[in-house]
């Protein structure tokens, strides 16, 4: 009988004792739950910025490649509708040559083809020489020009699919229409460098109809009617998906099923736009990560709990061990999900050197009209070089000639190292820098221009110091610019009866060329270094050399300034950081 108050008072004791265990499990679920569903709305808003902020990166950059491809185009007509050689073809009926000169443009351009077209809207003249005899007089590109006396855009709908896309102009002479030169921009380009991404794009014309896409079968469609393109499948799996996955994003857009987030853009030109369509699959890798976290945390908390709480009994010993199982279960399986965070993270830095390896690409189409320019030199030196090497063979004169073909050689190898540059400016990563004497590099780049210089008798003044001038750089490129300053100053000099430059080379804290001409100077100071800004005739020049030239003295950590003289005359000055004892041992 005295047991009997004992054994009631200690179920008193447990009564509360569960109680307020499974209070505080129900306030511990309710925390879990709050703390989750917060985390993630604000996550999923976080991370949905960050991609779109991304998105409208890559759309400004498509947009600017295609606005870019346009513009450089929209000038070859002008220029081409002025050939002097084409207005003769046209003016006596004698084609023979005409498709050779459109081929060697066609290079120089990037177009995707160039056509001339007779009066009547045939085809006289083209790149293919396939479309020879090809009647054009219905087409818009060539009735649009016969009546307009400018550049005219013309995109129509191709019936193997695709859209083409023509500059058209006509082409006078004494003021009488001779004909049309049709000149077709190469904008699929852009669809075949798309179709290695995930996301979905898509250009629109003013009238909304789509004409560039990375869906074929969007083309000549609304965006509206694109978008109602799925089959009723994908539809149900989009379904499934909206009420499955709980982490769901409101979408912009559907595409195959798949929830997507859609962005606009619009392209600066007869009011084209752009929409991007952006999946939400990384949006949701990164929320459930960070919410695989929160949860182990949580069950982290949950576990100790039950474990002060089966220390008591063996019953609860073996729920502890059971847990610790569990646990050990989900610490694996966050240690997975870290992986795969990493993973992801990895691939977000590797998106990030292609975006930036694309943007270097895009520069690329500048470049090839770059490396025209910079070819023209040593072409003109080359056929300077075999009209004597000729004159000196037939004097008998083998041992002179040999001196001029070992010179061609030197600058076939100097056009090799051109198109290698281009190349290497393609690839990732640049190649390492080294000393070059900028004296040495002073007489090669004189050796190089000594055709012309003899041809004008230019007279050369040169104050060099007596010790090396040294800077860290790249000879081929110094090279270059020293070319084109050369070049510069020899034309400058066109018009003045007794033409003289004048080089000096400095050293300091920095090394600095100065290249001096009795020329007519500079009008506009401001435009010189713009690409495609020139003073010269047409034909004479691109306007490239300069803007090139200043590109590279400032990725050598230098700068090229020009002014006018006070006695008259252009000077440019090249300064570049000098190679010194410190600074060779830094490196």
């Amino acid at each position: 009988m005295a047991k009997a108050p004992f054994s009631r008072k200690r179920k008193r004791r447990s009564g509360p004792l569960s109680w307020r265990v499974r209070l505080a499990l129900g306030l511990l679920i309710l925390l879990a739950v709050s703390t989750v569903w917060v985390t993630n709305v604000l996550l999923s808003d976080r991370f949905t910025q960050t991609t779109r902020n991304r998105a409208e990166l890559r759309l400004a950059l498509y947009s600017g490649n295609i606005l870019s491809e346009l513009r450089r185009n929209a000038i070859v007509p002008q220029l081409l509708a002025r050939d002097p050689a084409l207005i003769g073809a046209l003016n006596s009926a004698d084609f023979s040559q005409s498709s050779q000169r459109l081929i060697s443009y066609v290079d120089e351009i990037g177009a995707a083809s160039l056509v001339l077209l007779d009066r009547d809207g045939r085809t006289v003249a083209a790149t293919d020489r396939n479309r020879l005899g090809q009647n054009h007089r219905n087409e818009p590109y060539f009735v649009d020009a016969l009546r307009s006396n400018t550049t005219v855009f013309t995109s129509q709908a191709r019936e193997v699919g695709g859209y083409s896309f023509t500059y058209s102009r006509r082409v006078e002479s004494q003021n009488s229409v001779m004909g049309v030169i049709v000149v077709e921009v190469d904008l699929a380009k852009f669809e075949r460098a798309w179709a290695g991404i995930s996301d979905a794009v898509a250009v629109l014309n003013s009238e909304g109809t789509i004409v560039l896409a990375t869906e074929p079968r969007w083309r000549g469609q609304t965006m509206a009617e694109a978008l109602t393109r799925q089959t009723a499948e994908s539809a149900i799996e989009r379904a499934i998906k909206a009420t499955a996955d709980w982490t769901a994003l409101p979408p912009d857009a559907y595409l195959r099923g798949e929830a997507v987030m859609r962005i606009d853009g619009r392209i600066p030109f007869r009011g084209w736009t752009m929409a991007t369509f952006t999946t939400y699959a990384s949006v949701r890798e990164k929320v459930n990560a960070v919410l695989a976290l929160e949860i182990m945390g949580f069950a982290i908390l949950a576990a100790l709990a039950f474990y002060a709480l089966s220390r008591k009994t063996a019953v609860r010993m073996a729920l502890f061990q059971r847990e610790s199982a569990e646990l050990r279960a989900l610490n694996i399986r966050l240690q997975r999900e870290i992986a795969e965070r990493e993973k992801v993270q990895k691939d977000l830095a590797s998106a990030e050197q292609t975006l930036e390896q694309s943007s270097k690409l895009a520069a690329l189409g500048e470049m090839s009209a770059a490396v025209s320019h910079e070819l023209n030199q040593p072409l003109a030196a080359m056929k300077t070089y075999l009209a004597g090497a000729r004159l000196l063979l037939r004097r008998n004169r083998p041992e002179e000639a040999m001196t001029a073909f070992h010179r061609i050689d030197d600058l076939i190898e100097r056009m090799g190292a051109i198109t290698r540059q281009l190349k290497s400016y393609a690839r990732k990563g640049q190649q390492a820098l080294s000393p070059v004497d900028m004296g040495e590099a002073l007489a090669s780049s004189l050796s190089m221009m000594e055709p012309q210089l003899k041809a004008r008798r230019v007279r050369i003044a040169k104050i060099l110091p007596d010790a090396p001038v040294r800077v860290m750089g790249d000879r081929m490129r110094i090279e270059q610019v020293l070319v084109n300053l050369l070049r510069n100053a020899l034309d400058a000099t066109k018009s003045v009866p007794d033409p003289e430059i004048e080089i000096i080379l400095a050293s300091g804290e920095t090394a600095t060329l100065t290249v001096r001409d009795n020329g007519m100077g500079i009008e506009d100071l401001d435009a010189l270094f713009e690409p495609f800004y020139t003073t010269k005739q047409p034909g004479d020049g691109t306007g490239l050399g300069l803007a090139i030239s200043s590109g590279i003295v400032t990725d050598l950590g230098g700068r090229l300034t020009a002014r006018n003289g006070t006695e008259g005359g252009a000077v440019f000055e090249m300064q570049l950081p000098i190679l010194n004892e410190s600074t060779q041992a830094a490196e």
